[in-house]
């Protein structure tokens, strides 16, 4: 019985636990729209830095970054020409600060741009997906952020353009999963019929 239930609070666990990954998560519903609406903030008062992680995009785009929707006036990290690892200072923020990243498309010009917070996109449509990323011997650890580069969210696969930021954190007020509070259902279903059982046998 012990067992059962250590197993069960393990699972529990692991259904809660977010991790950082070592590789960024890619999103795992490529196709569907990802319909977290995502709220990131200043972690410290300090700086705030972008790396390049990746691009599977044919467009040439920039990544910016509003404070407090106050453009910063630094761009960067063009994915045609930066290599993996490549690093963007924004420059410094305070403790608390509303950060919102922004997509900027260069070449052809003439879409977007595609925010971090999708009220920001035409139609409301989100750009991108996130996660939390452990680092590697290129990229510190931090936020992962995977952009669409198309209009409407392009294809939903949220893998055009991959950036790492420090020194932001994740806000997001996520809903609980259907698969935990399933999972929570069937927890506390076994216990009811393990009580019945018991009751049945006295």
């Amino acid at each position: 019985m012990k067992n059962l239930y250590a197993s069960l609070a393990a699972a529990l666990a692991l259904g809660f636990a977010a991790p950082a990954m070592a590789v960024p998560l890619p999103y795992d519903q490529p196709g569907i729209e990802n319909t977290v609406q995502y709220q990131f903030i200043a972690a410290s008062t300090g700086e705030v830095t972008a790396y390049f992680a990746g691009s599977d995009a044919g467009y040439m785009n920039e990544i910016t970054l509003l404070v407090n929707g106050v453009e910063t006036g630094i761009q960067g990290l063009n994915n045609q020409t930066s290599v993996y690892g490549q690093v963007l200072n924004f420059g410094a923020v305070t403790a608390g600060d509303r950060l919102v990243f922004k997509l900027l498309n260069i070449n052809p010009g003439t879409i977007g741009p595609f925010y971090s917070d999708r009220s920001m996109n035409d139609g409301g449509y989100n750009h991108i997906f996130s996660s939390a990323y452990a680092g590697d011997d290129k990229i510190p650890a931090g936020v992962f952020i995977g952009f669409e580069d198309l209009p409407r969210g392009g294809d939903f696969d949220y893998n055009d353009e991959r950036f790492v930021f420090v020194n932001v954190a994740d806000v997001t007020d996520v809903p609980e999963p259907a698969s935990i509070a399933l999972l929570m259902a069937g927890v506390a279903g076994l216990a009811a019929s393990r009580k019945a059982k018991r009751a049945r046998q006295a």
